[in-house]
């Protein structure tokens, strides 16, 4: 009676993990091992463990680390289709940086993290457009509506709508993330808002 209970229960977990279920727990154990033990420490081994699955199971959907990874970002990477309208530019950049510094440090954005730092020029180009699409484009454009909205307000000046002001925030987050170990603390994103975008987008007079 147990036994056959045993066999039972197996054949149930087995059911439950095939397909897309099966799939999600690859997917969540490469982003797991990414964050862990990074993209050099990754193997098809390791991640087949992690999902409790045989490493032929990974192989037959996914030929490479390269491939794998690359769908574990893409499924992985936050949403970035809500811009924040809270009343003003200040208060919106505010939010939008926010968001942004919470995806850095989850679990995608540590495997995401993971892989810029650690491949090497032919492995990266692998994921530029991965990166590009799943995070650098949503947030430029985030950032774009909120400046414009803030220009259609009278709180930014006309001329601030271009891709070097664009470019700041997400330039700034990077440089002090990587160079100087921020982890960008409510207070430090604050004093960046205050110091640097507010000044930068004031209108003139104002």
């Amino acid at each position: 009676m147990v036994a056959s209970n045993w066999v039972a229960a197996s054949a149930q977990t087995s059911s439950r993990r095939r397909g897309a279920v099966l799939e999600r727990a690859i997917l969540d154990a490469a982003l797991e091992q990414l964050g862990t033990v990074g993209w050099n420490g990754l193997t098809m081994e390791g991640v087949a463990a992690g999902a409790q699955t045989g490493k032929a199971a990974v192989y037959r959907r996914w030929p490479s680390k390269e491939d794998l990874v690359a769908d574990a970002l893409r499924s992985g990477l936050p949403r970035f289709d809500t811009v924040p309208d809270l009343g003003g530019v200040r208060e919106d950049l505010l939010a939008l940086c926010r968001r942004a510094r919470d995806a850095m440090f989850s679990r995608p954005g540590l495997a995401l993290r993971s892989v810029v730092h650690e491949c090497d020029n032919v492995q990266a180009e692998r994921f530029h457009g991965v990166i590009v699409k799943g995070v650098v484009e949503p947030t430029l454009e985030m950032l774009r509506e909120v400046i414009n909205r803030g220009i259609e307000r009278g709180e930014v000046r006309r001329d601030a709508a271009n891709a070097y002001v664009f470019d700041c925030i997400p330039a700034m987050m990077m440089y002090r993330s990587k160079i100087c170990a921020s982890e960008w603390a409510d207070r430090e994103i604050e004093e960046m808002i205050d110091q640097l975008m507010v000044p930068l987008l004031r209108p003139d007079g104002a």
